[in-house]
């Protein structure tokens, strides 16, 4: 197997080439699409838990089609996540075939870890699944209840399920990378979580650890409480992070909500960033959108201060 490194193709897409320093640049070469809204966690650093949309799965027939869109328009990777659990979709492994058989060369993953059973991963696997990746947000049990919030068992679940991932790739002999990342809220996470990694990473391809986001700014009174420190925008990982502004999200990589809206926003949790209707129009007709095109103007300019991007910039 050929396992390359995330943090190789995490840097790739966060920096913003000078071709993309357009206010419409060429079409992405990675999206994500949001199969679910649904999570089965209730993280105090993510604003999911605040139930500021309805919660669903997207339809298949408009996957399907979306699919044959991209693929059309030149995207190359497809992340089967946005802002939901993907696991928790009985039609997961389905929706990574398809994407396959549809030719895209990279189909990744991120997943909580609670629900990828041992099954539900080999099923991932065989369909042709080329990266999965596990959000290791917590250091121990305890740090565990008390972020995501629901019962202490799941973060054993998590565990247990990482290593058994390792064990079905290496007995099936999948192409598929298995990798780690954690939140540093404070400074002082990655000490935190440094017994955590030593367990994990004899089944893991790379561990790296990312800033905490002010998601858009929703979800920032409650990080302040804790003292934890707060990133405006989103700037990649925290070994090589990027300017808030012009933020990468706008010109490297698209996002398709569960309900067929392509948002501008990594963190768009309640609607603020959507730049079209991908049920109405085209793909790129939405990428590149007047609104779209204002908006990373704004970016490029160094003003997003009339923008919808102005709360989370502030941070930076």
């Amino acid at each position: 197997m050929a396992i390359g490194k995330i943090t190789e193709r995490v840097d790739a897409i966060t920096g913003i080439s000078d071709e993309r320093r357009i206010a419409a640049p060429p079409c992405p070469r990675s999206v994500k699409i949001e199969l679910t809204a649904r999570c089965n966690f209730n993280c105090s650093f993510c604003a999911t838990g605040y139930k500021l949309r309805d919660k669903r799965d997207m339809d298949w027939n408009f996957y399907l089609k979306l699919l044959k869109e991209l693929k059309a328009a030149g995207v190359e990777e497809v992340g089967m996540f946005y802002l939901g659990e993907s696991f928790i979709l009985p039609w997961l492994p389905e929706a990574i075939q398809a994407a396959k058989d549809t030719g895209f060369e990279y189909v990744f993953l991120t997943t909580n870890g609670s629900l990828s059973t041992p099954e539900r991963v080999e099923a991932c696997m065989v369909a042709g699944l080329d990266s999965l990746k596990f959000s290791l947000n917590y250091a121990d049990e305890e740090q565990f209840k008390s972020i995501a919030l629901v019962k202490g068992s799941m973060f054993y679940d998590m565990v247990d399920n990482i290593k058994a991932a390792h064990a079905i790739r290496e007995k099936g002999g999948f192409d598929c990378g298995l990798y780690g990342s954690y939140i540093d809220y404070d400074g002082q996470q990655g000490e935190h979580m440094k017994s955590m990694v030593d367990e994990l990473e004899p089944f893991l391809d790379e561990v790296y650890a990312l800033p905490l986001y002010s998601q858009a700014d929703l979800v920032s009174v409650d990080e302040k409480k804790r003292g934890w420190e707060i990133r405006g925008g989103n700037p990649g990982r925290a070994g090589k992070m990027r300017p808030a502004m012009p933020c990468w999200s706008l010109f490297t990589e698209a996002r398709v909500s569960y309900e067929g809206h392509l948002s501008a926003c990594c963190f768009d949790h309640d609607g603020r960033f959507r730049m079209g209707n991908l049920n109405d129009m085209s793909f790129m007709d939405a990428w590149t959108s007047a609104g779209f095109q204002a908006l990373r103007q704004a970016h490029l300019n160094g003003d997003v201060s009339d923008t919808v991007c102005k709360d989370c910039v502030s941070y930076a």
